[in-house]
This record gives C-alpha cells, structure tokens and sequence, in this order.
C-alpha cells in the first residue's frame, strides 16, 4: 500500500511540475509606458488589437502628457515613453543610454472654440491666433477676426484661453507653431512641452482642455484632432503657408507630413509645423514612441520591437478611423532599418 501511494504522489508531482511552466507561459508579461495624450486613441486601439495577435504580453500604457513620458523613460520607469515633442539634444544627453525616436502616426492639433451662433468652422489667420493667445485680442468681435470671416455674425463674448497645465507634446506642436508664425510670440514666450502661458486656463491632458472649452462659453483652445471630434468641438480653419484656409483632417495632416518627409533627418525629429504646400494644415506634428537602443530585459526588448514593427506596418490601418494620418511608406522603410539597430 504504501508502495502504491509513492507511485501515486509521484505521478501527481510530475504532472505538476509539468503544469507549472505551461500556466506561467500563459500568463502575459507585462510592458509599461507612459507619456503623451494625444496619440492614446490610437495607442489603446493598437494595444487592443495587438494582444489578439500576441498573447504573451500586454501593453499598459499611462496617459500622462509627453513631459512625464520623456522623465519616466529617462529615469528608466517604463518600458517605454511617447511624446509629441522631440527630445532636445540636452535631453537625449541626460538619458543613461541612447534613446531611439520611432514615429508612429501623424496628428494635426486643432483649434477649438465654444461659440453659440456660429454654425460654421471660422478662419482664423497665423497671426490673429497669436494675438489670441498672447491676450492682445479679448473679444470674438475684433475687426482683425471679423475680417477673415465676412458674413458671420460674430458676437462681442469675451475670449476665454484655454492651455495645457502640463508637460504636454500637443502644447509643443501648438507653440512651436506659433514661434514659427509670430515673432512676438516667439519671443515673449517661445516653444515647448511646458511655457509661460500669458493668458488663460490650464487643463491637464487632451481630456482637460476639452473639459474647459465644453464647459466656458466663449472659450478658445487646442488639442488632437480625435479630441475635438469625439467631444463635438467646433474647430477653425487654419490660414496656411500658401495663403489658404484649411481645415484639421486626414488629408490635410497627410499633405503636411509629405512636405516634410522627403528631408526626414535619420533621427526623426522633425517639425512638421507651416510646412510648404496649398492643401497642407499648418499645425501637425508627429508622436514618437522612445525606446533604448540597447535593452536590458532580452524578452521585453524582442516584444516591444515585434510591436513597434507590426504598428507601422499593419497596424497603420487603424489609424484613419481615429483620424491620425498613416505614415508614409518611405518613412515605414526608415523605421524598419532603425528597429534593427535596438540589441538586447
């Protein structure tokens, strides 16, 4: 008998050493990152997606604007960090390793407004806008935005800012387009993630700004084009380099990524702000996702650059129906040749 239950707890051992590793198998490993608001339409769709493709890992991503992305990725938090903002030399210096840019969708920032009455997108000039948001034009009846909206019965409401109170890559593109467009801005406040704004309010991440802007009649402010529309903004129409007014979509955020593509440096950090081109919207910008060149967890490393590949290739089909613009395939071809340089 006592032979037997030997025998017995044997076999049971073994079967259970051989259910241990399959159970572990069958548990994801987890990735974190975290940074920029602006693409998190887009990056909690590819996540979705992606852990039907890979059961082996799941992507936790933490929406807390490009500022926190770039200092969790430098001080080696996450995984991986995003942001809308191109890490500047002295940044890229601070890291403990080198940090790869890896673009993975356009966006344009649109212009947003609450105003009762006005039933069609207004046009807004490069350098109405400033004045705006430099707090030199205080009413939506001021004879400068008048001008470039014949036949709209704009109202004498008082303009209300609204702005990013964080580290923010949308308020990078924001402001890096209006330092390209007004030197007065450019010089009393310049660009950046996080600036002194001159007016307004500040609300955190896409979600907050567009919180203020539902909520303040007669407010003014910005955030990604997906924002705008999930939320039922009204958004103007840009005045671009050529002169014209268009309006944030696809093809316009497309047209402003093709002016710039052919002179990508090979780090990919490159403005796409008052780009060259009559169909071209003047405030667009890439989102990077940051990655170390070397990583030092092999499995995590291999993981998260099998997604990076499948996301700007495969994935780039979902992107139009969030509305960011898919990138365009030659610089796909640039991002595959920089994934092969990430070690482990």
């Amino acid at each position: 008998m006592r032979t037997s239950r030997m025998i017995v707890r044997g076999i049971l051992a073994a079967a259970l050493v051989a259910i241990v590793p399959v159970a572990f198998a069958l548990t994801p490993k987890l990735i974190n990152g975290a940074g920029a608001t602006f693409p998190y339409p887009i990056y909690s769709k590819w996540f979705s997606e992606y852990a039907k493709i890979d059961p082996s890992v799941n992507f936790n991503y933490q929406s807390i604007g490009s500022g926190g992305g770039i200092k969790q990725i430098t001080a080696e938090t996450v995984d991986f960090g995003a942001s809308d903002a191109a890490l500047t030399d002295d940044q890229l210096w601070a890291a403990p390793g080198k940090l790869l840019h890896i673009p993975m969708v356009g966006g344009a920032v649109a212009v947003t407004y609450n105003l009762d009455g006005v039933n069609k997108p207004l046009n807004l000039s490069p350098d109405v806008l400033a004045d705006i948001f430099l707090g030199k034009i205080e009413k939506w009846n001021d004879p400068r935005i008048v001008q470039d909206n014949a036949g709209v019965n704009l109202p004498g409401t008082s303009i209300i800012v609204a702005h990013r109170s964080d580290g923010s890559g949308t308020s990078n593109i924001f402001t890096d387009y209006l330092s390209s467009v007004s030197p007065d801005w450019k010089k009393k406040v310049g660009k950046g993630t996080s600036v002194n704004w001159p007016v307004g309010l500040g609300g955190k991440g896409n979600e907050g700004v567009a919180g203020l802007l539902k909520q303040t009649p007669g407010a003014i402010g910005y955030v990604e084009l997906a924002y705008a529309v999930k939320n039922n903004l009204a958004y103007a129409a840009m005045k671009n380099k050529s002169g014209e007014f268009i309006l944030p979509n696809l093809e316009s955020t497309t047209a402003a990524i093709d002016g710039k593509a052919s002179n990508m440096p090979a780090d990919f950090r490159v403005s796409l702000v008052n780009p060259d081109g009559p169909e071209a919207y003047p405030i667009a910008g890439f989102t990077w996702i940051l990655i170390y060149k070397h990583q030092k967890d092999a499995f995590v490393g291999k993981k998260i650059v099998e997604f990076l590949s499948w996301a700007v290739h495969d994935g780039q089909q979902y992107t139009k129906e969030l509305l960011y613009a898919p990138l365009p395939a030659s610089v796909v071809q640039k991002i595959d040749e920089r994934l092969k340089e990430v070690t482990y």
